[in-house]
């Protein structure tokens, strides 16, 4: 494996997009999930990455602009959703690359917290802190008591967590309850 490069997408690398979405998971739900996130004016501003080995796109991250419904004050939310690599660069450290750069990217914007439902383990490891309910942060739909650890938050500005809380409300091409079962 070279030198993996990660960089911002754009309407240019749409294709390259759908290829690694449909690769990594398989089937076309998760590729056109991204379509729609990536076309959704609600979701602005998306921070999409694209990792590249080589002129090969294998990996892609997606941030979508989220907000609390029922607060009184205005943080910057961010949801993380889809993450994909392509089978044959999966478990090779890329998805971290692209949540890191990510991360960095939504740091410099300001945003005060990013929330992902995802694996236990495996977003942990990269900062994300399990159960985000638990810190006054419902998801868009509920999320059932034996996966409840899958939603999680992570604070990019400091004491975001007990500054806030809420019910997160995710742009609309993510607002259907399918898309809320881990």
């Amino acid at each position: 494996m070279n030198e993996i490069k990660i960089i911002e997408s754009n309407n240019s690398n749409f294709d390259q997009i759908m290829d690694v979405e449909r690769s990594a998971f398989g089937e076309e739900e998760e590729a056109e999930l991204t379509k729609q996130l990536l076309s959704d004016s609600s979701a602005e501003p998306i921070v999409s990455l694209l990792a590249f080995d080589k002129n090969k796109a294998i990996g892609h991250i997606l941030f979508t602009l989220a907000r609390l419904s029922n607060s009184r004050s205005n943080p910057i939310l961010y949801i993380l959703a889809p993450l994909a690599v392509i089978p044959e660069y999966q478990k090779k450290g890329i998805g971290g690359k692209l949540i890191i750069e990510g991360l960095k990217k939504l740091k410099k914007m300001k945003v005060d917290l990013v929330f992902v439902l995802g694996h236990i383990s495996y977003y942990p490891k990269y900062g994300f802190i399990n159960n985000a309910s638990k810190y006054g942060f419902q998801a868009t739909y509920p999320i059932p008591d034996e996966v409840r650890d899958a939603w999680m938050v992570q604070e990019l500005t400091i004491d975001a967590i007990n500054t806030y809380s809420g019910k997160v409300q995710c742009c609309k091409a993510m607002d259907k309850e399918e898309y809320w079962k881990e």
